[in-house]
């Protein structure tokens, strides 16, 4: 039966030929599509780790500062207390810009004994941080004013990066080196956070406690408020920060507002994508009709022939559905090797199981499409009468 279904196929292999192709193409977009779809769902199944209700964002740029570390640390101290004691706010903490849900990054490189990890995430916090945003310690402290002047800087990691730099192996007092800069001690590691949105994967991460320095340059605020702070809060906080921080311009965002924006970002190349292989699904399955619908029509001689010396119709119908089916095995066959690469060669860092689960997905999704286009043209052929066919003949 099989070498029979081999050898119609090869007599039509031109026709044939244009058809397992436009399978081949779709079978690719499919998989780019169902790797999405697996990826953001894999990564959205996992917990936040953080709590990012109740926090607002405050983003101002100051053009001119107080020159020296002292008094810029008495001037941006003298701002946190004033916010401290507003009754609404719980916690407050300078960060740098890269605060969750934000569009910029700041990556630099990791060394530890010879093992040199490249694009870990960089942020300076303050003490505070950590309350702001409810994060989880794994092990060891968050920074405090223990470390104000130690001799090596305190930094707090993410398990990712523990995982990376040590395995299973404690992590909380090891000394990193960062070149020229002093070596990095570590205080602890906090559980995996999810700051780039639901659907983004966890990277690398490290925390450097903020220092006199560092407020030359910070320009962002988290505020942790109480339940209940609301629209009049907000204009009172707005003007608490313009009195102190005069010609500067202030903005302030929540969290949540930042997170739903990020996650639609985020989503917009996968609703293109799916638009395009919608498409190209319809062209295939219009494709693959027509053919069958064709080949009826051209072989009406045979399929009466067959009827009289005896087959069925639902083996006539069989032979039409095995015949789609064929093709499309030959051309997923072909879109299959293309598609292991992607988990061989390490493709775009993602898991192995993403790239094997959408190479599933998208061959029962082709076999599925194939069987519902086949499935009519099969039905009519077995309707044909043999002396109707042989008559037309």
């Amino acid at each position: 039966m099989l070498k029979h279904l081999f050898k119609l196929i090869w007599n039509k292999k031109k026709q044939h030929f244009v058809l397992m192709l436009e399978i081949l193409v779709s079978f690719l977009v499919i998989f780019a599509v169902f790797t999405l779809v697996v990826y953001y769902y894999q990564n959205y199944r996992k917990p936040m780790n953080f709590d990012y209700e109740r926090v607002w964002a405050v983003q101002f740029r100051i053009e001119e500062r107080p020159t020296t570390y002292d008094s810029m640390y008495l001037f941006f101290g003298t701002l946190q207390n004033q916010l401290k004691s507003m009754p609404e706010v719980e916690a407050v903490s300078f960060t740098s810009n890269n605060i969750p849900f934000a569009m910029s990054s700041t990556q630099n490189n990791v060394n530890y004994e010879g093992l040199h990890i490249q694009q870990v995430n960089d942020y300076t916090a303050e003490d505070d941080y950590d309350n702001v945003l409810g994060l989880s310690l794994q092990s060891g402290r968050w920074f405090s004013k223990e470390d104000a002047g130690a001799k090596y800087r305190p930094v707090v990691i993410n398990h990712f990066l523990k995982e990376r730099l040590f395995g299973s192996g404690e992590a909380v007092g090891k000394l990193l080196d960062k070149g020229s800069e002093r070596p990095l001690k570590i205080v602890g590691v906090i559980n995996d956070i999810k700051e780039h949105g639901d659907y983004q994967s966890v990277e690398s991460a490290i925390y450097r406690r903020a220092d006199t320095s560092s407020y030359h340059w910070m320009e962002e605020l988290l505020i942790r408020v109480k339940p209940g702070a609301n629209v009049a809060f907000e204009g009172r906080l707005y003007k608490a920060l313009a009195s102190h921080l005069k010609s500067a311009m202030i903005e302030i965002e929540h969290l949540t507002d930042k997170r739903r924006a990020r996650n639609n970002m985020t989503l917009v190349p996968m609703i293109i994508m799916m638009i395009v292989a919608g498409f190209l699904v319809i062209n295939v399955a219009l494709g693959l009709f027509g053919v069958l619908w064709y080949n009826i029509n051209r072989r009406k001689s045979e399929i009466g022939l067959r009827r009289a010396v005896g087959a069925t119709g639902q083996s006539i119908s069989r032979q039409l559905v095995s015949e789609a089916l064929v093709l499309s095995t030959i051309a997923l066959l072909v879109g299959c090797f293309f598609a292991v690469q992607f988990p061989l060669l390490n493709v775009f860092d993602m898991p192995a199981s993403v790239y094997l689960i959408a190479i599933g997905l998208s061959v029962l999704f082709i076999y599925a499409l194939v069987v519902v286009c086949a499935l009519y043209p099969g039905k009519q052929a077995a309707a044909i009468y043999p002396a109707v066919a042989l008559h037309e003949d």
